[in-house]
């Protein structure tokens, strides 16, 4: 396998590798005693000081991990690397249809995965795809793959996703691209009911879009048969790595033929990544378009709870800033990230939670307020923190410090998307 950078030449294959405002100031009254309100200096104290690790809390989850890759301070003065794309989409070998839905879409050049990725997966090449989340990978396989499906209508295209949220996401696009054409497809996620996935999937669909789980589920209840699925897409594969889906993935592709089209994104390339790969893949090409682990739009800063302080408190004294205008809140816990958005509605704030307690209607329906601006705070678990695109996202606040570095990535990596500014606070103490 060999890895280009973005601003290189073409790549080469590998050779031997295989498979509105907020209303959330305090009120005179409520069911909450607030007191007096605080000013964001001397309620959130900014430093850059090193962690105490000394005590009880500096031993938590996620305090291992070293206090200055919270850090990162906004250079006004740098200059900006100008990506220039080698194709414009109505350069690449695609069906005009498909170009026509493109165009409408309003996109006219690539980013550079898709760049990169677009011509090798038109070629049949399998492909290993490392980039930061926010990089515009779904559209760099989705597009392919139904130009793939125009030419022969009876392609079967299986999508596995590490959340319901992310599949769900890649389905929405997928019919934003195949609009007018007869192409079909289905979601199947859990937490969502399975009778109704199964009745879809008693009709043709060309793209099964769905997390690993529900679709070993189905495969026990004989209502999907990968067999005829000859290409296959396994998207944030370290998170499903992380998230324990290493036997699923690997029972998903030992059902499918053995001479498929593998397709494999990630953002992080582990030793586990890399034997995965090895096993799913053969004779990938691997395009990197990674540069760094956070996006140089995004401004990163710690917040220090001092001694005393209620570290509630801290938070809405910084929820309450007009800036704050659409912030995404993440907590360790589902217990805590829904004891946090209770109290948040209490004092007034417009909040909503999802995490894995909640049924797949209830988290559709507080991403939904989020994203039409009903609701200006989101607080999530991890769960959230991959793959979704949630344009607009002015604050990422990091209410419990992650357990791993690469969880901070991808919570941050909600902001300062699509070459937008943002912030990024982590609580501390």
């Amino acid at each position: 396998m060999h890895t280009k950078n973005t601003q290189n030449s073409s790549f080469k294959r590998g050779a031997g590798s295989r498979g509105s405002s907020f209303g959330g100031r305090r009120s005179g009254s409520g069911s909450s005693s607030f007191g007096q309100r605080r000013s964001a200096s001397s309620g959130a104290r900014r430093n850059t000081g090193t962690f105490n690790r000394g005590g009880g809390r500096g031993h938590r989850k996620g305090s291992h991990i070293d206090i200055s890759k919270f850090i990162n301070k906004t250079v006004i003065t740098e200059e900006a690397v100008v990506f220039t794309p080698e194709h414009l989409f109505k350069d690449f070998a695609i069906d005009e249809r498909l170009k026509n839905n493109i165009i409408k879409k309003g996109y006219q050049s690539p980013t550079p995965i898709q760049d990169r990725v677009i011509p090798h997966i038109l070629n049949g090449h399998d492909v290993v795809g490392i980039a930061n989340t926010g990089t515009g990978k779904t559209a760099a396989f989705l597009i392919p793959l139904i130009n793939k499906v125009l030419a022969n209508p009876k392609e079967n295209v299986l999508v596995v996703a590490p959340t319901r949220e992310l599949a769900q996401q890649i389905n929405v696009e997928l019919k934003g691209f195949t609009q007018g054409f007869k192409i079909f497809s289905v979601c199947v996620v859990g937490g969502a009911p399975i009778g109704a996935q199964i009745r879809e999937l008693r009709y043709h669909n060309n793209f099964i879009i769905g997390t690993p789980g529900r679709i070993k589920d189905l495969i026990e209840r004989k209502c999907l048969d990968l067999s005829s699925f000859k290409s296959v897409v396994l998207d944030e594969a370290d998170r499903m790595l992380d998230m324990g889906f290493i036997n699923d993935m690997k029972l998903l592709m030992s059902y499918m033929p053995k001479d498929r089209h593998t397709l494999f994104f990630s953002a992080t390339l582990s030793r586990e990544i890399e034997a995965l790969i090895k096993d799913f893949l053969k004779e990938p090409v691997m395009v990197s378009v990674k540069t760094r682990d956070t996006s140089k739009d995004v401004e990163q800063d710690v917040v220090h709870i001092g001694q005393g302080q209620n570290k509630f408190d801290v938070l809405h004294d910084l929820l309450v800033q007009p800036e704050f205008h659409r912030v995404l809140v993440f907590g360790r816990t589902k217990h805590g990230v829904e004891k946090l958005a209770i109290e948040l509605d209490k004092r007034g704030f417009k909040a909503q939670s999802i995490h894995g307690d909640k049924s797949q209607g209830q988290r559709q329906r507080a991403l939904d307020f989020f994203k039409k601006g009903m609701s200006q705070i989101l607080v999530a678990t991890d769960v959230a923190a991959r793959g979704l695109d949630i344009a607009g996202v002015s604050h990422v606040i990091n209410f419990d410090i992650p357990e791993t570095y690469e969880d901070y990535v991808h919570r941050i990596g909600r902001t300062g998307r699509a070459g937008a500014k943002g912030k990024a606070l982590t609580f501390i103490g």
